[in-house]
């Protein structure tokens, strides 16, 4: 089942075409992959999906619900998450108090409800905490959850800013460069992460440097090349793609890492 469709998604910025008539089916329960070279308008396409940018022409479509253009609170109240390349977190909070941000669009209580203490901010508080500590656990940093979010380990931030995504309830994760800067053991672990992700009932697009674990991970790739698509899957298909071989990966070579 198709559950994100994208046909002829397009932004342009000041006469650069970031992204250039895209069309991109995620379907439910695969990782979907997108790859390119640097510059390539891959973070542009997350962007556009999840609302952080309004697209110049297309549309996207999620669940059959037309979501183009929509803010960011209300594409993840629809089901998308989305994490960054550079972790964003409240760097003098806890690791426990930046994933429960992400219960926010999941709470009903107003202000009286909070100031007054009444039953349901009470029952969601316990909700949200009991999500919040799923998702540490998840993610193997539970015993991290009382420590300050800028003073834990790389893998640990990244790990947090995946479970902060986690405990908004999302259908589609999408994860933008989840081993940047990571070692090879500490990579094993995050694609060993996203496999327990989709298995959890979770959908993952996913934007990755990484060759070997694109390949190892990947139902489907879209490949992009200065905004447009330039070829498009199975791993295997893609590997072997001309086009892509030249573009992305270097002539002669069916594996490169790279960076940024």
């Amino acid at each position: 089942m198709t559950l994100l469709e994208v046909r002829g998604l397009g932004k342009h910025f000041a006469g650069l075409h970031a992204v250039d008539d895209v069309d991109l089916d995620i379907s439910a329960g695969e990782i979907t992959a997108i790859i390119g070279p640097n510059g390539a308008g891959k973070s542009t396409l997350f962007n556009l999906l999840a609302g952080f940018y309004r697209p110049t022409s297309g549309t996207v479509r999620f669940k059959d619900r037309d979501v183009t253009g929509m803010s960011p609170h209300r594409t993840v109240a629809h089901g998308i998450a989305r994490t960054f390349q550079t972790t964003n977190l409240f760097e003098d909070a806890t690791v426990l108090e930046n994933v429960l941000s992400g219960r926010i669009v999941r709470s009903h209580s107003t202000v009286f409800d909070a100031v007054l203490r009444s039953p349901r901010h009470r029952r969601e508080e316990r909700r949200n905490l009991d999500r919040a500590m799923d998702a540490l656990e998840f993610t193997a940093i539970a015993d991290y959850r009382d420590e300050i979010a800028s003073r834990v380990p790389q893998e640990v931030q990244k790990r947090v800013s995946i479970a902060l995504a986690l405990a908004t309830d999302p259908e589609l994760l999408l994860l933008d460069e989840p081993a940047a800067g990571l070692t090879e053991e500490e990579t094993g672990g995050f694609a060993q992460l996203i496999r327990s992700i989709v298995a959890s009932g979770v959908t993952v697009g996913l934007v990755e440097h990484r060759m070997s674990m694109v390949m190892s991970l990947a139902d489907h790739i879209l490949v992009l090349d200065h905004g447009k698509e330039i070829a498009s899957g199975t791993p295997e298909t893609v590997r072997t793609d001309p086009q892509v071989i030249e573009a992305y990966l270097g002539a002669g070579h069916h594996e490169q890492e790279g960076t940024g």
